[in-house]
Protein backbone atom coordinates (compact mmCIF):
# COMPACT_ATOMS: atom_id res chain seq x y z
CA UNK A 1 0.00 0.00 0.00
CA UNK A 2 0.89 3.88 -1.01
CA UNK A 3 1.33 5.73 2.05
CA UNK A 4 1.71 9.64 1.78
CA UNK A 5 2.63 12.45 3.98
CA UNK A 6 0.48 15.59 3.66
CA UNK A 7 1.44 19.30 3.55
CA UNK A 8 -0.83 22.06 4.02
CA UNK A 9 -0.39 25.85 4.28
CA UNK A 10 -2.29 28.46 5.66
CA UNK A 11 -1.09 32.49 5.01
CA UNK A 12 -1.81 33.53 8.78
CA UNK A 13 -1.66 32.66 11.75
CA UNK A 14 -5.39 33.03 12.74
CA UNK A 15 -5.93 30.62 9.92
CA UNK A 16 -3.48 27.81 11.44
CA UNK A 17 -5.61 28.35 14.74
CA UNK A 18 -8.75 28.68 13.93
CA UNK A 19 -8.67 26.16 10.84
CA UNK A 20 -10.14 28.04 8.41
CA UNK A 21 -8.50 26.83 5.42
CA UNK A 22 -6.83 23.98 6.68
CA UNK A 23 -9.84 21.78 7.17
CA UNK A 24 -10.50 22.31 3.87
CA UNK A 25 -7.36 21.16 2.73
CA UNK A 26 -7.42 18.31 5.09
CA UNK A 27 -10.81 17.00 3.45
CA UNK A 28 -9.55 17.62 -0.37
CA UNK A 29 -6.68 15.34 0.65
CA UNK A 30 -8.71 12.87 2.40
CA UNK A 31 -11.40 12.64 -0.30
CA UNK A 32 -8.50 12.39 -2.93
CA UNK A 33 -7.19 9.31 -1.42
CA UNK A 34 -9.96 7.78 0.17
CA UNK A 35 -7.98 6.73 2.79
CA UNK A 36 -6.54 7.89 6.03
CA UNK A 37 -4.60 4.97 7.33
CA UNK A 38 -2.29 6.00 4.39
CA UNK A 39 -1.40 8.89 5.38
CA UNK A 40 1.51 8.37 7.96
CA UNK A 41 2.73 11.96 8.85
CA UNK A 42 0.69 15.66 7.71
CA UNK A 43 2.85 19.24 8.29
CA UNK A 44 1.36 22.25 8.45
CA UNK A 45 3.05 25.80 7.48
CA UNK A 46 1.85 29.19 8.41
CA UNK A 47 3.43 31.14 6.51
CA UNK A 48 2.57 33.58 3.30
CA UNK A 49 2.44 32.31 -0.59
CA UNK A 50 4.97 35.69 -1.52
CA UNK A 51 7.88 33.64 0.67
CA UNK A 52 9.68 30.03 -0.34
CA UNK A 53 11.01 29.85 3.17
CA UNK A 54 9.53 26.35 4.28
CA UNK A 55 10.52 24.34 7.16
CA UNK A 56 7.62 22.72 7.57
CA UNK A 57 8.04 21.85 3.53
CA UNK A 58 11.38 21.20 4.23
CA UNK A 59 10.34 18.65 6.87
CA UNK A 60 7.86 16.95 4.84
CA UNK A 61 9.92 16.38 2.03
CA UNK A 62 12.83 14.67 4.10
CA UNK A 63 9.77 12.35 6.10
CA UNK A 64 8.63 11.31 2.66
CA UNK A 65 11.88 10.32 1.30
CA UNK A 66 13.05 8.60 4.08
CA UNK A 67 10.13 6.80 4.59
CA UNK A 68 9.31 5.72 0.32
CA UNK A 69 6.24 8.27 0.83
CA UNK A 70 4.52 10.37 -1.97
CA UNK A 71 4.16 13.84 -0.50
CA UNK A 72 0.29 15.03 -1.53
CA UNK A 73 -0.96 18.44 -1.03
CA UNK A 74 -4.44 20.26 -1.97
CA UNK A 75 -3.85 22.68 -4.52
CA UNK A 76 -0.50 23.02 -6.23
CA UNK A 77 -0.65 27.09 -4.80
CA UNK A 78 -0.86 25.98 -1.72
CA UNK A 79 3.66 25.12 -2.55
CA UNK A 80 4.28 28.80 -4.11
CA UNK A 81 3.00 31.23 -6.67
CA UNK A 82 7.04 31.16 -7.50
CA UNK A 83 7.91 28.74 -10.67
CA UNK A 84 11.04 28.48 -9.88
CA UNK A 85 10.40 26.78 -6.87
CA UNK A 86 8.12 24.45 -7.95
CA UNK A 87 10.93 23.32 -10.21
CA UNK A 88 13.43 22.82 -7.53
CA UNK A 89 10.79 21.09 -5.70
CA UNK A 90 10.32 18.73 -8.47
CA UNK A 91 13.98 18.51 -9.01
CA UNK A 92 14.35 17.35 -5.29
CA UNK A 93 13.97 13.60 -6.25
CA UNK A 94 10.61 13.22 -3.87
CA UNK A 95 7.13 12.09 -5.71
CA UNK A 96 4.78 14.32 -5.03
CA UNK A 97 0.64 15.04 -5.77
CA UNK A 98 -1.69 17.43 -5.86
CA UNK A 99 -5.30 16.74 -4.85
CA UNK A 100 -6.50 19.06 -7.52
CA UNK A 101 -4.19 18.17 -10.19
CA UNK A 102 -3.65 14.10 -10.05
CA UNK A 103 -2.76 13.49 -13.49
CA UNK A 104 -0.66 16.43 -13.45
CA UNK A 105 2.36 15.34 -15.69
CA UNK A 106 5.98 17.65 -15.54
CA UNK A 107 5.12 19.52 -18.32
CA UNK A 108 1.34 20.53 -16.99
CA UNK A 109 2.96 20.96 -13.23
CA UNK A 110 5.45 23.49 -15.14
CA UNK A 111 2.60 25.55 -17.23
CA UNK A 112 0.73 25.92 -13.70
CA UNK A 113 3.92 26.87 -11.95
CA UNK A 114 4.53 29.85 -14.31
CA UNK A 115 0.65 30.75 -14.40
CA UNK A 116 0.72 31.08 -10.81
CA UNK A 117 3.57 33.03 -10.81
CA UNK A 118 2.18 35.19 -13.65
CA UNK A 119 -1.03 35.39 -10.98
CA UNK A 120 1.01 36.97 -8.19
CA UNK A 121 2.78 39.43 -10.23
CA UNK A 122 -0.15 40.88 -11.87
CA UNK A 123 -1.80 41.00 -8.25
CA UNK A 124 1.46 43.51 -6.93
CA UNK A 125 1.42 45.28 -10.18
CA UNK A 126 -2.67 45.84 -9.94
CA UNK A 127 -1.46 46.78 -5.78
CA UNK A 128 0.85 48.90 -7.09
CA UNK A 129 -1.05 51.20 -9.59
CA UNK A 130 -4.08 51.62 -6.85
CA UNK A 131 -1.64 53.02 -4.36
CA UNK A 132 -0.01 55.37 -7.03
CA UNK A 133 -3.61 56.36 -7.77
CA UNK A 134 -4.55 56.94 -4.36
CA UNK A 135 -1.33 58.60 -3.75
CA UNK A 136 -2.46 61.17 -7.09
CA UNK A 137 -5.37 61.75 -5.33
CA UNK A 138 -3.47 63.11 -2.26
CA UNK A 139 -4.31 60.57 -0.09
CA UNK A 140 -2.01 60.03 3.08
CA UNK A 141 -0.58 56.05 2.20
CA UNK A 142 0.81 54.31 5.68
CA UNK A 143 0.41 53.87 9.04
CA UNK A 144 0.11 56.96 10.39
CA UNK A 145 1.56 55.81 13.67
CA UNK A 146 5.00 55.22 11.73
CA UNK A 147 4.61 59.22 10.21
CA UNK A 148 7.21 61.25 11.29
CA UNK A 149 6.08 64.68 13.21
CA UNK A 150 6.92 66.58 10.20
CA UNK A 151 4.66 64.23 7.79
CA UNK A 152 2.13 64.61 10.03
CA UNK A 153 1.95 68.51 9.91
CA UNK A 154 2.11 68.19 6.57
CA UNK A 155 -0.91 65.95 5.88
CA UNK A 156 -2.91 67.97 8.52
CA UNK A 157 -2.16 71.54 6.13
CA UNK A 158 -3.02 69.70 3.19
CA UNK A 159 -6.48 68.26 4.36
CA UNK A 160 -7.12 71.97 6.01
CA UNK A 161 -6.08 74.07 2.76
CA UNK A 162 -8.26 71.25 0.67
CA UNK A 163 -11.26 71.87 2.96
CA UNK A 164 -10.80 75.69 2.98
CA UNK A 165 -10.20 75.90 -0.57
CA UNK A 166 -13.48 73.41 -1.29
CA UNK A 167 -16.41 75.06 -3.35
CA UNK A 168 -19.01 74.77 -0.39
CA UNK A 169 -16.84 75.54 2.19
CA UNK A 170 -15.75 78.60 0.29
CA UNK A 171 -19.41 79.62 0.57
CA UNK A 172 -19.80 78.45 4.00
CA UNK A 173 -16.81 81.02 5.05
CA UNK A 174 -18.54 84.34 3.10
CA UNK A 175 -21.77 83.74 5.60
CA UNK A 176 -19.96 82.81 8.61
CA UNK A 177 -17.40 85.88 8.16
CA UNK A 178 -20.49 88.36 7.06
CA UNK A 179 -22.52 86.99 10.07
CA UNK A 180 -19.86 86.97 12.43
CA UNK A 181 -19.45 91.15 11.49
CA UNK A 182 -23.03 91.10 12.07
CA UNK A 183 -22.47 89.98 15.62
CA UNK A 184 -23.84 86.64 15.09
CA UNK A 185 -23.00 83.62 17.44
CA UNK A 186 -21.81 80.50 16.46
CA UNK A 187 -25.04 78.77 17.22
CA UNK A 188 -26.53 81.25 15.08
CA UNK A 189 -24.23 80.49 12.17
CA UNK A 190 -24.85 77.02 12.55
CA UNK A 191 -28.83 77.03 11.92
CA UNK A 192 -28.33 79.02 9.22
CA UNK A 193 -26.14 77.21 7.32
CA UNK A 194 -28.03 74.03 7.62
CA UNK A 195 -31.44 76.04 6.78
CA UNK A 196 -30.35 76.81 3.97
CA UNK A 197 -28.82 73.58 3.21
CA UNK A 198 -24.76 73.95 3.25
CA UNK A 199 -22.82 70.83 4.09
CA UNK A 200 -19.10 70.29 4.80
CA UNK A 201 -16.75 69.01 2.33
CA UNK A 202 -17.22 65.49 3.86
CA UNK A 203 -21.03 65.92 2.70
CA UNK A 204 -22.15 66.30 6.43
CA UNK A 205 -24.11 68.51 8.24
CA UNK A 206 -22.16 71.80 10.29
CA UNK A 207 -21.81 71.49 13.83
CA UNK A 208 -20.61 73.98 16.03
CA UNK A 209 -16.89 72.79 16.01
CA UNK A 210 -17.15 72.62 11.53
CA UNK A 211 -18.02 76.13 12.06
CA UNK A 212 -15.44 77.18 14.22
CA UNK A 213 -12.67 75.38 12.75
CA UNK A 214 -13.48 77.68 9.16
CA UNK A 215 -14.02 80.42 10.68
CA UNK A 216 -10.32 80.09 12.95
CA UNK A 217 -8.90 79.41 9.20
CA UNK A 218 -10.16 82.17 7.53
CA UNK A 219 -10.01 84.94 9.89
CA UNK A 220 -6.11 83.93 11.41
CA UNK A 221 -7.38 84.40 14.48
CA UNK A 222 -8.76 82.48 17.67
CA UNK A 223 -12.55 82.23 18.31
CA UNK A 224 -14.65 81.06 21.18
CA UNK A 225 -17.32 78.30 19.75
CA UNK A 226 -19.59 79.06 22.90
CA UNK A 227 -20.37 82.69 21.89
Amino acid sequence: MKTYVAYYRVSTQKQGQSGLGLEAQKASVKAFLKCETCIVAEYTEVESGKRDSRPQLASAITHAKATGSILVIAKLDRLSRNASFIFALKDSGVEFVCADMPDANTLTIGIFAVLAQHERELISSRTKAALNAKKAQGHSLGTPANLTEEARLKGLKTRQANATNSKQNKQAIHLILSAKAEGKSFPQIVSKLNELGYLTSRGNRFGLSSVHKLYTRASGVEADAKQ
